[in-house]
């Protein structure tokens, strides 16, 4: 990581830290406040787009977490989550039957 990006970092965690929005502008007197010359103005533009409407203060405490994941669905007292499960399995086995035929027809992929 080059001095400019990293001096940028450091500006939007203060920002973050401070509940302020950060925005180029911002960055950039911070940059200057402490005294770094070199840092191009395009740092400041990228950092503060790819920051926009995020939370900083979150991101940093769910580094690890990984997220992503999806949460499998909860079948409730009345059984709500079951009503379109057979539906669901209905459409895989259908979709395994195409494939299982393309097999039959005496030919693959390494053939």
């Amino acid at each position: 990581m080059s001095n400019s990006e990293l001096a940028t970092s450091y500006a939007a965690l203060i920002l973050a830290d401070d509940d302020v929005e950060v925005t180029p502008d911002k960055l950039q007197t911070l940059i200057k406040a402490a005294n770094i010359d070199d840092v191009e103005s395009i740092w400041t533009t990228l950092f503060a787009k790819a920051l926009e409407g995020k939370n900083v203060k979150d991101m940093l405490l769910n580094v690890g977490s990984g997220g992503g994941a999806a949460a499998a669905p909860t079948v409730g007292a009345g059984g709500g989550a079951t009503d379109t499960a057979p539906e669901d399995v209905k459409e895989e086995k259908k979709e395994e039957e195409k494939e299982e035929s393309d097999e039959d027809m005496g030919f693959g992929l390494f053939d």
